[in-house]
This record gives C-alpha cells, sequence and structure tokens, in this order.
C-alpha cells in the first residue's frame, strides 16, 4: 500500500528496489516494461520513468532506449544524487541551479559543435511541443526536460546526457513551479520559450560559445523565477 508520507515516485522506486534485493528481478533479467510498472502500482508513465532514473542513479538497474531497463547489482552504490526534498530547500535549490548552469552551459557549447541533423531535429521537434503547450504549464514541463535532454544528448558524451537527465528528472517540480508561475504573468510563458529557442538558434548555427551564453542566461531568468535571488546573487546579476 502507497502511504502520503513519501512522494510516489519515492515509494515504488523503494518497492522495486526492495524486490531487486530480494531477488525477484535477478541481476541480469530486465525489467517488466513500463507500461506493465505503471499498471501494477497505479501510478503514471511520468512516475515510472523518474522511478527508473532513480535505481539507475542508484546502481541497480542499466536502461538503454528501445531495449528495456536490465537489473546490474542487487544492492545501490551511494554514489552522486540530490536530496529528495531539493525542490523546498532554497538553498539547495540555488546550489543545484547554479551546478547545472555550469554543466548545461558546457553541454550547449559541446552540442554546438558535435550536434548532428538527427540532434537538432529532436531539439526543435521538443520545442515545438513546448510552444504548443505554453498555456498548459503541467504538460509542458515534459516537453521542458525533453528539449534539456536533447541538448545533453548532442554532446554525444553519454556522462553529460545520464547526469543532466537526472537532475532534470530530480528537479521536476521545480521546472513545474517555475513555468506555473511563469503563466501568472503576461506574457513571461512567451519570454521563456523565446529563451530556449535563442538556446536552439545559437546551436544550430555552430557558436559554442553563444550557446553556453545562451544556456547559462535561460537557467539564471528560471532561477529569478522561482525567487531564489537572495540565495543566489548571480541569478540577480543579469535578470
Amino acid at each position: 500500500m502507497l502511504t502520503k508520507s513519501l512522494t510516489l515516485t519515492e515509494q515504488v522506486a523503494r518497492r522495486i528496489a526492495g524486490e531487486i534485493a530480494d531477488g525477484v528481478h535477478a541481476v541480469g533479467a530486465k525489467l517488466p516494461p513500463g507500461r506493465i510498472l505503471a499498471e501494477k502500482y497505479g501510478v503514471s508513465a511520468a512516475v515510472i520513468r523518474e522511478v527508473t532514473e532513480r535505481l539507475r542513479a542508484q546502481g541497480l538497474i542499466q536502461s538503454r532506449q528501445g531495449s528495456g531497463s536490465t537489473v546490474v547489482s542487487r544492492t545501490g552504490v551511494q554514489g552522486f544524487q540530490v536530496s529528495s526534498g531539493i525542490a523546498v530547500n532554497r538553498e539547495q535549490l540555488a546550489s543545484v541551479y547554479e551546478l547545472r548552469m555550469e554543466l548545461e552551459g558546457g553541454a550547449a557549447a559541446l552540442a554546438a559543435v558535435r550536434g548532428n541533423a538527427a540532434d537538432l531535429h529532436a531539439m526543435e521537434q521538443a520545442l515545438a511541443a513546448l510552444e504548443a503547450h505554453l498555456e498548459h504549464p503541467e504538460q509542458g514541463v515534459e516537453h521542458d526536460i525533453a528539449f534539456h535532454v536533447a541538448i545533453a544528448a548532442a554532446t554525444h558524451n553519454r556522462y553529460y546526457q545520464d547526469l543532466l537527465q537526472y537532475l532534470n528528472l530530480q528537479l521536476r517540480l521545480a521546472v513545474s513551479t517555475a513555468r506555473s508561475n511563469s503563466r501568472l504573468q503576461e506574457g513571461l510563458t512567451a519570454a521563456v520559450h523565446r529563451e530556449h529557442v535563442a538556446v536552439f538558434e545559437a546551436i544550430r548555427a555552430r557558436d559554442p560559445e553563444g550557446a553556453r551564453l545562451a544556456a547559462i542566461l535561460h537557467l539564471r531568468q528560471a532561477a529569478h523565477r522561482l525567487q531564489l535571488d537572495p540565495l543566489f546573487p548571480a541569478a540577480k546579476q543579469t535578470s
């Protein structure tokens, strides 16, 4: 039975991790497809995606697109993790945004150098979906994250992709809050979309420094929209 003291993601991740530890899902075996897991635990596909990312970050599974998730260990590793309460701890949230600026600025610069036609197409698709949901922030979150993930993928460096996807998934609530806040101010959702477009255009123009600066500016503004300025002076300087 799921409880209200933990998020759905945390509860399902703990249940599956427990099953892995007990040998229900053996090392080397594949986890059931996401659709089956969603039905089993009564949650959405989005929650299962978050669960999968969390289990992968713990070193319990490996995931490949089109191949599903394979169990690689019965016990997790204590590697890099973001606190599950990050979205309500303003100091930690500001620190993670600071980290994202450096990482995503670098990823955008690499994407401008290494990105191919397929990478640009993935970014364009995410942007088109974002534009279609400017007034529906609860749906736009998925496309927002997809855009950032597409940029990370365009680095053709799997570690950028893995780390940034993990950070974006962990910050899903913060991203959702930022987009909801933007909707409350007339014209701001369009401004946020223009920030994304600016990053994409710099990448498409093969301008690594322009892409880096556009990505950093976007995240500075995102931190500002979350009212992190007192904890994050750097955001105030350019907002």
